[in-house]
């Protein structure tokens, strides 16, 4: 069984370097052939993964990017990549700072015996962020429910087949948002508890922001459904409102319309002509191992 460990670096090769190390030691145990690659997203430090006495890995490549194109759309190249030039049984997308714990690979291979022909996402059962951000991301799951009909409570840490590999890399929405990409394509996901770890080295890049791009990026995904959801919710609230019209009851009407159009314009990033095209921005690849 041969397994690609995708890891999207940005700025922060010291995490990477460390989360490298702890995959090795954490896969010593398992029955599979290991191979990780890093893809660098035209990142303006030193492109540095210090690594050391790797035993378990089979082999490591660093791909630089000549353009960033940012955390999605480095995970969708990476694939691409993959798919096309290496031999693989399964993908971990996996980010690079620690987040994604490397001690729950093992659940993967694990549910893997059990169904090697379903894709498996880590499903968030606990974070590490404060009580604030878990209240935003609570709402953020209720929210994008509510527009796209589906409950996606698991991010890029998943154990992708090969199948699911190549139908990603034929769907647009890959370029813009993996996660929503992902539940679009697959229905029979199974689902592996994880805990959402600390960051190796310095704060979480999810900020408040992030998230509710994050959100909106999944809901884009599914816009049809979204525009037929608003819609109807901007229909139901006009027959309630219709005798108590003003400016203040009139808000909501505005800002459905508002949304509907943020979601139209997001999902304007889906394009295909970049995806198939993503590889030409590869500058060159390091074997470093």
């Amino acid at each position: 069984m041969k397994i690609v460990i995708l890891i999207p670096v940005f700025n922060d090769f010291k995490s990477a370097s460390k989360l490298i190390e702890e995959i090795d030691i954490n896969i010593s145990e398992l029955k599979a052939a290991f191979s990780v690659i890093v893809v660098n997203d035209a990142s303006t430090e030193e492109k540095i993964l210090e690594t050391k006495n790797l035993n378990n890995i089979k082999s490591l490549k660093l791909i630089n990017m000549r353009n960033n194109k940012g955390h999605a759309r480095c995970i969708a190249a990476g694939l691409k990549h993959i798919s096309e030039n290496e031999d693989f049984d399964y993908v971990i997308p996996m980010d690079g700072d620690g987040e994604d714990r490397p001690e729950e690979i093992s659940n993967f291979v694990e549910k893997i015996k059990d169904n090697p022909n379903n894709t498996i996402v880590g499903e968030r059962v606990k974070r590490s962020e404060g009580i604030i951000f878990k209240i935003c991301y609570f709402f953020h799951k209720i929210f994008t429910y509510t527009f796209t009909g589906k409950f996606i409570k698991f991010g890029n840490f998943t154990c992708l087949t090969k199948q699911t590999v190549k139908k990603l890399i034929q769907e647009k929405a890959t370029w813009s948002s993996f996660s929503g990409s992902l539940a679009k394509t697959e229905n029979n996901l199974i689902k592996s508890p994880s805990i959402r770890g600390s960051r190796y080295f310095g704060p979480s890049k999810m900020s408040f922001f992030n998230l509710i791009n994050h959100s909106l990026a999944i809901i884009a995904v599914f816009k049809t459904g979204v525009i037929f959801r608003s819609i109807a919710f901007y229909a139901i609230y006009l027959i309630i409102i219709a005798e108590y019209i003003s400016i203040i009851t009139a808000i909501p009407l505005a800002l459905i319309i508002i949304f509907g159009l943020v979601i139209l314009k997001i999902s304007g990033r889906e394009n295909m002509t970049e995806f198939n095209n993503s590889l030409t921005n590869i500058s060159d690849i390091d074997i470093l191992k």
